[in-house]
């Protein structure tokens, strides 16, 4: 059973455990996704993101460009985990991930990995990953609570 909430009257008339349950799953969902995603994030806060504009710069494109990985692997997973414009934030994290395999995956979109999985596996989890948060939004827990604009 597939259940919209478009107001919060109709919210209301759904048992609260099927809501309850629903904004668990939005909230695990989120977390998952953020956290795993900030990983990447650290790493090249750490380390820096310069084999990216080498990348950029060797495509053609301003290396400058190379530092937005930032906005798509820390800014928007951490809007993401709070519930801050959480539908937004998804879609720039579905975006990084199209760019990232273009940018350097796209020699692996139609191979498989030693272990049997698709050799992108990751990279497409997130991508749908977020393309399912952009469309469920964040949920009432979060800090945009779930009538927020944008969650």
């Amino acid at each position: 059973m597939q259940t919209v909430f478009s107001s919060t009257a109709q919210r209301a008339s759904v048992p609260a455990t099927i809501a309850s349950s629903e904004d668990a799953g939005k909230l695990v969902l989120r977390a998952a996704l953020a956290a795993l995603l900030l990983f990447h994030g650290v790493s090249k806060l750490v380390g820096g993101v310069g084999f990216i504009t080498g990348m950029l710069a060797k495509a053609g494109l301003p290396p400058a460009i190379g530092y937005l990985v930032y906005v798509g692997e820390v800014v928007a997973p951490l809007m993401i985990l709070l519930g801050i414009w959480t539908r937004a934030a998804s879609l720039v994290v579905a975006f990084n991930m199209i760019v990232a395999v273009l940018l350097v995956h796209t020699a692996q979109f139609f191979t498989m990995s030693q272990t049997g999985g698709w050799a992108l596996e990751l990279q497409g989890l997130y991508f749908a990953g977020a393309i399912a948060v952009a469309l469920l939004g964040a949920g009432r827990y979060s800090v945009g609570g779930a009538a927020g604009k944008w969650n």
